[in-house]
This record gives C-alpha cells, structure tokens and sequence, in this order.
C-alpha cells in the first residue's frame, strides 16, 4: 500500500471521526511517552493506515523510535469502533511482559499465553471469548500448537481486529534470528479475515529482508523505514585481549561505568563464569548476576526487574535477553565475544540510550569468535540428505499415526535437535503437519532449493566479513553498522573510538594483570559438575528408558566445561596432540579431586583410563598420576575404535557404537571388582563413552563409578 492510496481515505473520513481518531492516538502516547508526546509523522501514517481494512504496514525504524506505540494507538482505536482483540505475535518472554505493562499504561487489557503461565491459559482464553481482552499476545511457537490453534486461532479468525508481527525480522530466512515457527505467521494470514489490518515491525531488517517480509504480508504493503542511527550511543572496540583478559576487563571496568547495563556473553558457560569472577573481586559493591535462556521464567523476570530498578550493576547474559527488553537509561552494553552478524549486533548494542543522551557500547572481540560465526553461518540450514530421511522415517512410521521427535530420532539415527528444527522448516513448506499427538506427512512433495540455501550461507558469511572490519576499526562504527542495514543516511558518526582515534574514558586498553590473576585463580578454583544420562537412547542402540541405578555412574567432575576462559592454553596445548600429561595438566587434575574429595559418596580405589576422544598417552599418563598420588589401583578399559569415528553420530548411534567398542577382560573384571573406580576420560561432549563405560564397570562388578572429564567439549 503506497502513500497515496492511504491519503484518500483518511481525507473522505468525517472530520468528527478523524478528531476523535486522534484524541484517541494522543491520549495513548501521553499515557505511554509523558503529557505532551504526539505521534511522529511517520507513526500517524502507520496508525491512519492501520484503521483501515486489508492494511498492511511493515514499519522499520531504530529502536527507540516508538514502534509499539503504532500498535497500541491502533488497538484503541480500532476497540474504540468496534473492531476485535489485536493478536500480537511476539519472541521471547520478556519482550511479551514488557509489552503487557505497556499496554496497560497505554489503557489497553492484555494478557499473554506462554510457558511460563501455564495455569492462566483456561483464564486468559475464557476472558478473550468473552471479549474482556483487547490484547493476547502469543510466541511464535504457539501458532504451530495444534491445540491453541483449535481453542484460540480458530475462535479469532472472523474477528481479530489487528495482526501484530513483532520483531519481524525473524520471519525471514534472510534475517539474522530466523525462527522458523514465525512463519507461521502466514498460515495465520491465510485464516484470517482478509479485511483484518496486519502490522509488521523491526529494528534489524535490511533491504534483502525488508522486501521478503513485505511479499509475505502482501503485494500493497507500506513500507515505513527511517533512519538507523543511534546518537546517543558512543561505540568502541578494545581489542587483542586473550579470552581470560576479556573477562579481566570487564571486571576492571563495571565499577567504572556510568548506570547499570548487560554484558552479553556468546554462552550460558561463560555468562555464568563471568558473573562469578565479579562477585568474587567485588562482592555486593557491584552487584552482577548470570541471565541465561534456560532459567525458569521467574527467575528470569526477577532478574529483569532488578536490573530496571538499579538494584544490579549488570546483567552478565546470553542473547536471551534481547529483543524487546525496555530499560530507557540503560547505560552500557559490552560484548564480550562478536556476534556473528551486524544485524544482530546492531539488535543488541539497541537496548542501551534509549532514554538517556549518552551510553557505552563496547565490543571485546576474540579470534575464538569465529568458530561461533561458522557454526552459526549453517546451523539452520537442513542438509538434503538428512531430511529425506526424515521424511521416510515420518512417512514410514506406525503405520501413518503421528510420530513424536523421540521416535523420529530413534527411527531415523538424527539428532533430536535437527529432527526439531527439519520438521519446523518442513512445515513451513507445506510437506509435514504438527497434529495431537505428534507429526505426520500432508503428502505435498518438498524439494531441496540448493541455489536457495547457498545464497542464505553467503550471505551470512558476508556478514561475518562486515563484524571482522568492524572489529579491526577500519572505518566508522556506527557508519558501518546502518550500512549493514543498507541505510542510505549513514555517515560518520564523529563520537565512537574510530572516529576518536583512542578509546573513550573511563576505558582502558588493558586490565590491571592483578585483576588476570585473580579472576584466573577464582575460575579455575571452579570444578564443573557432570550429571549422570539418566535414560538409555533406543533406535539404534536397543533399549530405551531409564537407566537402572546398578549400571549408572555417580555424579562426576569435568575439569574444563566447554571453552572456559582460563583454560584456553591448557585446552591447546593438551589437545594439540596425544603426548603425556603437563605439569600443569597434572596439578589440575590433582587439585580437582581435593575439591571433590569432601564431596564423593566414597574414596576411589582403582583409577581407569577411557582415551574416548582418541587421547591415550595424555589420558593413561593422567590416571598413572592419580593413582600414583592417591595410592590406588590402576586398571584399563580396552577400546576397539578408532579416534574421531563418533563425531556427528545421533545419540543412539553413539551410544550403540561405544557399547560394541568397550572391552571387559578378566584382569580388569578382578582389578574393579567390590572396587570404587575413578574413571578418567580425556574429552566428550555427549558423555555417551562415560555413561557406557560406567555400566561395563558396574556389570563388572565395580561398586561405584565416579567420572573425572579432562575436558567437557560443548
């Protein structure tokens, strides 16, 4: 829908019904922004569009700019003259509590189903028949449940007044948060009233994207896309700091920092080890905490909300906590580690100055960033191969009932978390169906668009390409990020290091090497818990169910979980090639048994060694160590597999092959019998090689089984 075809409209209304429309639209800004806000020019246009029937508006604009005051203003609106609820199809959890604050404020009733509110949903739905809401807002997921589409979509389809698209980026697999549940949002459209008003917005969409999200919508979208610059946001890039350094740095400066902020870290592990290395150096004088995706939701809110009141100094945290989190003054925002994208970058670094005129934005970039780009560059892109097994897995399976992922990953040897996203993608396309019960076939034939998926990988790449100049400060850091996001008003922006020639105060190039030191003593003061697999996988290895407690290992220790900072060099070193043990390598292992020892159900009697990642002089001359330290018993498993031939197998599949290659002879059955064995296993990232061999031991007659894990691989 162009300009012009809006105009007419609005000019042949009354003038009765466009001054009450615009009583209406201020009193919501007002509400929402403070006595004397008035819509911009560009969120009247949007709003007048949305008023009207079949409107499709896609509005991009920089964070900050009062995207959700289009939709509220609109939903007054349209409740005002009789129109339906406004769905709203929104990311993430925080994102959807924000907005029902919002809504409030804006004099709105809204109300949210999502995970975390399980015991509302009879409430919440019974309130939306009764036409007490005037908002739902809903996750993407929810769209492809079959059960909320029956009791709630197909209640709304004659009557929704507005179809909002949150975060609209994701929509498309050009975008750099691709999801593919949000593309359930056009199944949604299909069903919908074709009168109904539907709203799309974004922050991070460039043209590639803005384009493939307005063809979704529908040929006459309009399109509203401003500038992207953030003026009150001061960006920088410290650079050449090891991984431990990076952590060293932040400790150093949090205390210096104006406000309160978050630093985003690339992982749940090193979110959780950063906020332990601050509160060891500072204590309660700068109170941190870790805030990751898999907290329940409560907590998480608790976390949102002491952040926002300044009773934290930051939020160490994943990219869980993005989209959609409002904190106006929010003061900072470091990265510690690239993101793989501009976009993404650009999301994020978009919390902060949003209410204030200046804010912090630092990036602490690693070389290790570059395995995180590449893993991401194809981790949502289906391999052909892999999917037309599922689809014969799906299609063969009990008959044609609807087949759940567990069965799917027994049945076809996938892993459980390609199985889940393949079928997402598959649905997308019309070839599978999620049903009561699981999944089944619609029978429409779905092909492999190579040229397609090449194009999403290059483009991705390219986008690493424009993180590595932006890492190197080869030109303006703002400029480059609204050029990403193809914005024809970018320039230089005059304030961010580059444009500065030296980094701002309060930061400093380097941390102090005391702070190194002592953040690299606390982590490594840090010994990982490794629990026990509870449930034997099925498919390809036969039995499935719970693990019988007479064949389980006891809860374990891994003395580097996944790409620990302070470990780094130890990790290289080690792993380079299979040699004996380091000094310092055997010290570690040595001072993780002390921290477990007060801990342990009972003492270790034989030590056994598992090379399961191919390791065998490192991972025997370990066990020597121990037992000669320890005084105990020493022991062999003996292996028939060769180094590396588990990589990419699905969880049966390894597990089988683990259960055929471990080898119990007589000598080790009398070495552990009545014996608590310490089972030294040199890395693994699926614990499949220590949950098998641990049941060998104990059909062996060993009375314990207590796993130490040089290195827990993520």
């Amino acid at each position: 829908m162009s300009v012009a075809q809006v105009a007419p409209r609005v000019i042949l209304m009354s003038a009765t019904r466009i001054a009450e429309r615009s009583r209406i639209a201020t009193r919501v800004i007002a509400a929402i922004a403070g006595d004397g806000a008035v819509l911009r020019e560009d969120q009247s246009l949007a709003v007048a569009a949305l008023c009207e029937p079949a409107a499709r508006v896609l509005v991009v604009q920089a964070t900050g700019w009062g995207k959700s005051a289009v939709y509220w203003a609109a939903t007054a609106i349209r409740r005002q003259e009789g129109a339906g609820p406004t769905l709203v199809v929104s990311p993430l959890l925080s994102l959807m509590r924000d907005q029902v604050g919002a809504a409030g404020r804006a004099g709105l009733r809204a109300a949210t189903l999502n995970s975390s509110n399980i015991d509302a949903w009879s409430q919440v739905e019974a309130a939306l028949r009764a036409d007490q809401l005037d908002v739902l807002l809903v996750s993407p997921e929810r769209l492809a449940n079959p059960g909320f589409g029956r009791r709630v979509l197909d209640g709304l389809a004659g009557r929704l007044g507005l179809l909002v698209i949150d975060e609209a980026h994701a929509v498309s697999d050009w975008g750099h948060d691709f999801r593919p549940d949000y593309r359930r949002v056009a199944d949604v459209l299909q069903t919908l009233n074709p009168q109904t008003p539907v709203l799309a917005t974004t922050a991070t969409a460039n043209a590639r994207v803005t384009v493939d999200v307005a063809a979704q919508l529908g040929q006459a979208t309009l399109v509203l896309r401003g500038p992207l610059a953030r003026s009150s946001l001061q960006l920088t890039v410290v650079d050449a700091l090891s991984p431990i350094e990076r952590f060293a740095w932040v400790v150093d400066h949090l205390p210096r920092l104006q406000g309160s902020g978050i630093v985003y870290t690339l992982t749940v592990a090193d979110a959780e080890r950063l906020a332990a290395a601050v509160q060891f150096v500072h204590g309660d004088s700068c109170k941190v905490a870790a805030y990751t995706g898999g907290m329940e939701s409560g907590e998480r809110e608790r976390l949102e909300d002491a952040l926002r009141d300044n009773r934290l100094k930051a939020l160490i945290a994943t990219s869980a906590l993005g989209m959609g989190y409002d904190k106006p003054d929010l003061g900072f925002v470091v990265h510690v580690g690239s993101p793989p994208s501009p976009v993404s970058y650009y999301q994020q670094v978009g919390r902060a100055g949003r209410g204030i005129d200046h804010a912090l934005v630092a990036l602490l970039p690693s070389e290790a960033d570059v395995g995180v780009w590449d893993y991401f560059a194809t981790a949502t892109i289906p391999e052909r191969a892999q999917v037309e097994r599922l689809i014969a897995g799906l299609s063969a399976y009990a008959g044609g009932q609807p087949a759940t992922v567990p069965a799917l990953e027994a049945e076809t040897g996938l892993r459980r978390g390609r199985v889940e996203l393949m079928l997402k993608q598959l649905a997308v396309d019309g070839a599978v169906e999620r049903v009561e019960g699981g999944w089944r076939p619609t029978g429409v034939e779905w092909v492999y668009d190579q040229e397609h998926y090449d194009a999403i990988i290059a483009t991705r790449r390219r986008e690493a390409d424009i993180m590595r100049a932006y890492t190197r400060g080869q030109r303006c850091l703002m400029q480059l990020l609204q050029e990403s996001l193809d914005d024809a008003s970018a320039r230089q922006c005059g304030r961010c290091s580059v444009c500065l020639g030296h980094l701002p105060q309060p930061l400093r190039s380097r941390p102090e090497p005391a702070t190194v030191e002592a953040v690299t003593r606390r982590l490594r003061g840090e010994v990982a818990l490794l629990e026990p697999r509870k449930m034997w996988p099925g498919g390809a290895f036969g039995s499935r169910g719970r693990i019988p407690p007479g064949l389980m290992a006891q809860t374990g220790r891994a003395i580097v979980y996944a790409d620990a900072p302070e470990w780094r060099e130890l990790v290289a070193s080690t792993f380079a090639r299979d040699c004996p043990p380091t000094r310092e390598l055997l010290d570690a292992a040595v001072a993780a048994l002390a921290r477990w020892r007060d801990s342990w159900p009972s003492r270790p009697e034989v030590v056994v060694a598992l090379p399961a990642a191919g390791y065998p002089l490192m991972t025997g001359g370990l066990a020597d160590h121990l037992a000669r330290v320890g005084q105990l018993g020493r022991a062999d498993l003996t292996l028939d597999i060769d180094s590396g031939t588990a990589a990419d197998l699905s969880s049966p599949q390894e597990a089988a092959l683990w259960r055929d290659a471990i080898r119990v002879n007589d000598e080790l059955v009398s070495a552990v019998a009545d014996k608590v064995v310490l089972l030294v296993v040199d890395a693994s990232s699926s614990q499949w090689p220590i949950t098998v061999a641990a049941a060998h031991l104990r059909k062996a007659q060993a009375s314990m089984v207590l796993p130490l894990l040089v290195h827990r691989r993520p």
